[in-house]
């Protein structure tokens, strides 16, 4: 009887106009290979987020999609929020 217990980065999404990247983590528990129980957590990074601490493929995907257009639509878009 040999518990596991395994995470890892299920889904990854880019969302709407300022290209958000939902990140979704599972964590699997398993017995002998069956499949105990699974368990998510989200995050959402934004293109002013610092992705140093996130799975390489993570950092590539937020690379390859925040481009200077979209970061700075993305400051723009929170500078207009304050007031």
């Amino acid at each position: 009887m040999a518990l596991t217990k395994e995470v890892k980065y299920d889904k990854i999404e880019v969302v709407g106009d300022m290209k958000h990247v939902q990140c979704r983590q599972a964590t699997i528990v398993s017995e002998d290979g069956v499949e105990l129980s699974r368990s998510f957590n989200r995050h959402v990074l934004h293109p002013d987020s610092d992705i140093s601490g996130e799975p390489q493929e993570v950092q590539d995907i937020c690379n390859a999609v925040w481009s200077d257009e979209v970061k700075q639509a993305w400051s723009d878009f929170q500078a207009s929020q304050e007031m």
